[in-house]
């Protein structure tokens, strides 16, 4: 057909009908940029906060379908299981949909002081890692959305984390919840203005030996030793790969070119440590399946590393995880701080975030893709959230909020931050009663409007409407 790059035509019985040649809908970070410019300028506009009805739905339908559109295109096994446990559990709804979640507040607090913000605050992202040198540390551990943005972005996420969990996970009342929140936002609040008195954030940090006792607990059930994680959870019986498992998928034909990221990741990072890394030899590489929530679905792999032992006792496994834009992109008030793209975005974040973080954390590029890196710990965990009482809510959510302070402080310590960032945050959040009060009052409504969307999202996936991306067809 002469015109077949133009056109097509689908014959019935009776007629030709012209069907007209489709596009993928582009993404709308663009729109929401120069949105997020009017909204801070003062603009009259109508915000997708405002949207109600038909309306609400369709932008929570496009927005999900915006923001896993590679993976719906693939088909991809893992975004259909992350579909199906959204609409099951409304706390993984929250996790899984940060983009909605923050399309929502385009554009808002432009007055406010920026930090390097984490991006995706929620009470399972803080944890126990390694530090620098390979010692477990508690603090803040997700930083695939970290971008730089007014601090209260931060701390909204986060209220709105803890009074979500603290009902799903805790089966906490109303009345409880609101306590909740308030520790967190107070116990952030306390350490900044510790932090503008005596700056001492590059030398805290919370370890064994000088945590609240929630936290010591969390290191205590974290803690195992490395020989036996590694061949319990790992190893084939030679000791010299990954066994194949449900979760595990080997690839051992990979290992030159995940040896050539591994020694990228080295000189970029200047990785000189021989008692933990020894040669830093590529032993064994494999595919992670069915793991995160908001990355479920995304490419992970698992790189084995050869300990100085040469015994497989000692070995490290390094994690290589694809970066994406984050969620908070086009939706930040503008600044002039910029933390770069993806995995380079990421490791920027974490290396601010972390003043003595895990050396493994950064961007690579593996077959023309971003990918993050971190070393995977026999230690590396979260809390279980289930088994908190309404105490050591209260006391998890005052230590989280001072560890997310933490992070915020050390944004003009090595960070881009051009200006004292603690005394402007205490100066912004003043008066302190009446911060705190609104910071509940948002988490509130946040999470009404969340459930309500939850419950279209729910209508809208038993009909199929995730198996799909939107499409223009003129």
């Amino acid at each position: 057909m002469a015109k077949a790059q133009k056109k097509r035509t689908t014959a019935t019985k009776s007629k030709q009908v012209e069907v007209k040649p489709s596009r993928k809908a582009s993404g709308k970070v663009e729109a929401f940029r120069d949105l997020s410019r009017r909204v801070a300028a003062g603009d009259q506009v109508v915000p997708p906060i405002l949207l109600t009805g038909q309306a609400r739905r369709e932008h929570v339908r496009s927005t999900l379908r915006e923001d896993h559109a590679q993976r719906i295109e693939q088909r991809s096994e893992a975004a259909i299981d992350k579909f199906d446990e959204l609409a099951d559990d409304f706390f993984k709804f929250f996790r899984g949909t940060a983009l909605l979640f923050y399309r929502d507040m385009v554009g808002e607090d432009a007055h406010m002081p920026s930090v390097m913000a984490l991006g995706d605050v929620h009470p399972e992202n803080f944890g126990v890692m390694p530090d620098e040198n390979g010692a477990p540390i508690f603090g803040v551990n997700d930083f695939d959305e970290t971008i730089y943005a007014p601090f209260t972005f931060d701390l909204k996420r986060g209220a709105v984390g803890f009074w979500i969990a603290a009902r799903e996970e805790g089966g906490l009342k109303r009345k409880k919840r609101r306590k909740i929140v308030k520790k967190f936002v107070v116990g952030y609040l306390d350490a900044m203005k510790a932090y503008a008195e005596h700056a001492t954030e590059k030398n805290d940090g919370y370890r064994m030996d000088n945590s609240p006792e929630v936290i010591r607990r969390l290191f205590e059930e974290a803690w195992e030793e490395r020989r036996e994680w590694l061949w319990e959870d790992y190893l084939k019986s030679s000791g010299r790969g990954f066994r194949a498992t449900e979760e595990l998928q080997p690839l051992s034909s990979e290992i030159d070119k995940f040896q050539k990221a591994i020694d990228d990741l080295a000189k970029v990072n200047g990785i000189d440590a021989p008692h933990r890394t020894g040669e830093l030899r590529v032993k064994d590489v494999c595919m992670r399946h069915g793991q995160g929530t908001a990355s479920l679905g995304l490419p992970r792999y698992y790189v084995l590393i050869e300990g100085p032992s040469k015994d497989a006792t000692d070995d490290l496994i390094i994690e290589f995880k694809r970066a994406r834009q984050s969620a908070l992109e086009g939706i930040v008030p503008q600044s002039e701080f910029h933390a770069g793209a993806k995995a380079d975005r990421i490791a920027h974040g974490q290396a601010v975030q972390l003043a003595h973080g895990d050396i493994f954390y950064g961007a690579v590029e593996i077959d023309g893709e971003s990918f993050m890196s971190r070393e995977r710990a026999p230690f590396r965990d979260d809390i279980d959230l289930d088994e908190l009482s309404f105490g050591t809510w209260k006391e998890y959510a005052k230590t989280c909020g001072a560890a997310l302070a933490q992070a915020h402080a050390l944004s003009d310590d090595l960070g881009q931050i051009d200006y004292d960032v603690e005394p402007s945050i205490i100066a912004a959040a003043s008066p302190r009663e009446l911060f705190v009060a609104d910071i509940v009052r948002f988490t509130e409504e946040a999470a009404k409007r969340l459930e309500t969307d939850h419950a279209l999202f729910r209508e809208d996936h038993a009909l199929a409407a995730f198996d799909r991306i939107d499409m223009v067809y003129r």
